[in-house]
């Protein structure tokens, strides 16, 4: 597997979710999904329709079962993906076990070589030159939580890593880097 890097930039993630939406909502819910959720590209693309919706509205939270440890977690459903969410599934007359990610020719999922396909066409077109790939979507989502205050254990379980060492250089922090955290409790 290549390494890849995080959108660290909030404008090229803006103008990646409107090259997605040029080409499809679906391609741009699979953006938005992954990175305000952190969740894997097997995962994201096994999601069925009532893993997200329940029938009139996105859900607060999604929960998948870990292949390992068996254990089922949550991840919160933000309003950025409600909002897609609802878009996206208002446009046509959805099952609930249809898959979340439908390729366009069958009933199945898109495959974990067309999502690359996806990003990395986007990322190009919006000027992108570090590599890109799926995993920029988890790494994304890991790099933003963890500089808005998010501690590095949460992430660190999120990720299934198995040392904080390994979390900072999954998402490209470099430990001596002095950037202000902001914990933003919005009380």
């Amino acid at each position: 597997m290549q390494f890849v890097n995080p959108i660290r930039d909030m404008e090229t993630i803006q103008a990646m979710k409107e090259e997605l939406r040029k080409h499809s909502i679906r391609d741009l819910l699979l953006f938005v999904l992954g990175i305000n959720t952190g969740i894997s590209l097997l995962d994201l693309l096994n999601l069925t329709v009532q893993d997200v919706w329940d029938g009139q509205n996105a859900k607060q939270f999604l929960y998948i079962k870990d292949e390992k440890t068996k254990e089922e977690k949550a991840y919160y459903l933000n309003s950025q993906i409600g909002k897609i969410l609802n878009e996206y599934l208002s446009s046509n007359d959805w099952k609930a076990e249809d898959y979340l990610f439908k390729s366009k020719k069958d009933c199945r999922p898109i495959t974990r070589q067309q999502a690359y396909r996806i990003i990395n066409h986007s990322a190009r077109v919006v000027g992108i030159s570090e590599k890109i790939g799926t995993h920029t979507l988890r790494k994304t989502f890991g790099y933003h939580a963890y500089y808005k205050g998010v501690a590095i254990s949460i992430l660190k379980s999120i990720l299934h890593h198995h040392s904080t060492a390994e979390t900072l250089k999954y998402l490209g922090v470099d430990r001596n880097e002095k950037m202000p955290i902001k914990v933003d409790v919005n009380l």
